[in-house]
């Protein structure tokens, strides 16, 4: 099939190390970049068995690549205003400029995603946070393809995922923010304090997937992971961040390989160690 017809815009054998924040991955073998709701539910529609990336910020993707279709919704970013409070974003739009859009609104309740390298999607599904905010505070609702369009309210919001998490047959295409009036010198005040928070806790100038795994029930990965020694720790390219033992770095050369097998050992030397066994954040597509 062309699925050229379906959006203009397919790359063939495209790495897809140049689509992760990790910057690890063999080439997919069709990578598309719908620009309209319309491009991307037709290429859903004629590959059920696609792939969606939004910035690739909390995914790996294999050495091997993959086979099929693969898409990536960072070419629909569009952002608007609803209404006095309610904010429009499709489920490319980055995070970062959600919230900046809506600083410059006057709006209040995003700052927490100002700095988070994510999309409206991808932060929706895996209910995205830091700095005491997460996506399950503003989103009102989301329309998802199935299909056809559904309209979504009641999103199944817990750490770290949402019911999009567990039914990856449903790809949303836009989400609603319900926000607050603010004061715009006060919500740009606290987004760059937490600019300033992240630089100065979070290696941000290294290649890696964000968080690595879930907070415990019982403190903090990151704590945990320094506690057992494992700063440092190395596996090929892949690293753990002196500065943040939450983060694996991509410090040159990383494959997926060595992030798996270093995600492996930290698992395995903290499980050992302390008892707990740490969850994984990111997601591997397959």
């Amino acid at each position: 099939m062309d699925y050229r017809k379906l959006c203009p815009l397919i790359l063939e054998e495209e790495p897809l190390s140049r689509h992760t924040t990790m910057g690890v991955g063999g080439p997919a073998e069709f990578f598309a970049f719908p620009a309209t709701a319309r491009e991307l539910t037709g290429l859903l529609d004629a590959c059920p068995d696609a792939r969606v990336l939004g910035n690739g910020s909390n995914v790996l993707c294999p050495d091997a690549g993959l086979r099929g279709m693969v898409i990536s919704t960072l070419n629909m970013r569009a952002l608007r205003r609803l209404d006095t409070t309610l904010l429009y974003a499709e489920s490319g739009a980055l995070l970062p400029a959600a919230a900046a859009f809506a600083w410059k609104l006057g709006l209040s309740g995003l700052e927490f995603a100002s700095g988070i390298p994510g999309t409206a999607g991808g932060g929706l599904l895996m209910n995205a946070g830091a700095y005491g905010g997460q996506m399950s505070d503003v989103v009102a609702e989301s329309v998802y393809w199935h299909g056809g369009e559904h309209v979504l309210e009641d999103h199944g919001f817990a750490y770290r995922t949402s019911v999009y998490g567990t039914r990856p047959e449903r790809v949303i295409l836009s989400v609603v923010l319900r926000l607050e009036p603010g004061d715009p010198a006060s919500i740009r005040g606290r987004m760059d304090e937490l600019t300033r928070l992240r630089r100065e806790k979070q290696p941000v100038e290294w290649p890696s997937a964000g968080s690595v795994f879930k907070r415990p029930k019982d403190g903090y990965a990151s704590a945990l992971i320094e506690q057992c020694g494992l700063k440092g720790a190395r596996e090929g390219g892949a690293a753990v961040s002196e500065k943040h033992a939450g983060f694996i770095l991509n410090t040159g050369g990383a494959t997926c390989a060595d992030v798996l097998r270093l995600m492996e050992r930290v698992t395995d030397t903290v499980y050992r160690e302390t008892g707990i066994r740490l969850e994984p954040e990111v997601r591997v597509l397959s």
